[in-house]
């Protein structure tokens, strides 16, 4: 079952927070937010971003080897898509900052 708006926004916040701080793969993060925030099945979430169950099953595993429009496909419906951002934090912070 979907949680209120209010709480899948603080979910997707504190998701996102461990994504990252390298706490959860690209995989990881996936699964959770379509599993715990969305309260979708593998099949319906499938279905809803025009994917194979299959190929979503191995996103979430970190298996095989998607291109960057799919990856965006099956992030775009959580408000996301796949970006380059720096793997160092301090570099993503900085980044991050506002310009003065």
């Amino acid at each position: 079952m979907p949680r209120p708006v209010d709480d899948r926004e603080a979910a997707l916040m504190e998701l996102l927070q461990r994504f990252y701080a390298s706490e959860l793969t690209d995989g990881q993060l996936l699964r959770a937010l379509r599993r715990d925030v969305l309260g979708l099945s593998q099949t319906r979430y499938a279905a809803l971003v025009g994917i194979s169950r299959r190929t979503l099953s191995d996103l979430e595993g970190d298996k095989g080897n998607v291109t960057l429009e799919v990856k965006n496909r099956v992030f775009r419906p959580l408000g996301l898509e796949v970006s380059l951002l720096p793997r160092k934090r301090s570099l993503l912070a900085k980044a991050l900052e506002p310009n003065e």
